[in-house]
């Protein structure tokens, strides 16, 4: 990363919004690509593979909503970024976003400053954090940190980028209570805004995902690995 620069795709239907975004992007040292609609950022993401993609949610053709679960759909985009714009500051939106995959949320109107802000915070964040970076084995269930590959009984499973950082987290140490707050930080880290119910809808999706009930919730306190 240090060398190269990080790739960014900035999705959205408004044109000076791209030219702000791209402007204050580009001055931090970010290669941009646009597109003007979802069906084109699923084009220009196939042909850049992007290090992060930010998506408006209204956008024509195809929606935010919809840009990312395919982007998530396809493994191609399993360590790639997504950050959604958004004048939709209802819950079930924020929910609606995490489960197919969004790493975090912007609100509209955009302060670019704060929008490089959160994107960096989450770079920075690139690596699962509070354990050093090995593999974790428990039983058959294998967790490498370096290829973010998940495997169960011999099969990989795809998990997004969080759901990923949380399964390594809270395995890293079977058996011990992580409180909310504590994950939060660790994840998601104190740079990023994130609503209560962001650890329980990637919770319920790496559940899904793996087919195995492998995180146990402690009422009222927080997860523990149980396997």
């Amino acid at each position: 990363m240090e060398n190269t620069p990080i790739k960014i795709l900035i999705a959205d239907d408004e044109p000076d919004i791209i030219e702000i975004i791209s402007y204050h992007l580009l001055k931090a040292g970010f290669e941009v690509i646009s597109a003007k609609d979802g069906a084109e950022a699923i084009e220009k993401a196939k042909q850049f593979t992007p290090d992060c993609i930010i998506l408006d949610i209204m956008m024509p053709k195809r929606n935010g909503f919809e840009v990312c679960e395919y982007l998530r759909s396809n493994q191609q985009f399993d360590q790639t970024l997504i950050v959604l714009l958004t004048a939709l500051n209802d819950e079930a939106s924020h929910i609606k976003g995490l489960e197919l995959g969004g790493d975090d949320f912007v609100s509209k109107p955009i302060s670019p400053k704060v929008l490089i802000s959160r994107i960096t915070a989450l770079f920075r964040r690139i690596q699962p954090s509070g354990t050093e970076s090995k593999t974790v084995n428990v039983r058959d269930l294998s967790i490498d940190p370096v290829q973010y590959k998940t495997t169960l009984n011999g099969v990989v499973h795809t998990l997004a980028k969080k759901e990923f950082e949380l399964l390594y987290l809270l395995a890293s140490q079977p058996g011990r209570v992580f409180l909310r707050n504590e994950i939060l930080s660790q994840v998601w880290g104190n740079d990023v805004i994130v609503g209560d119910r962001t650890i329980d809808v990637h919770v319920r999706k790496i559940r899904v995902k793996l087919g195995i009930d492998c995180i146990t919730t402690v009422k009222g306190v927080g997860y523990k690995f149980d396997y």
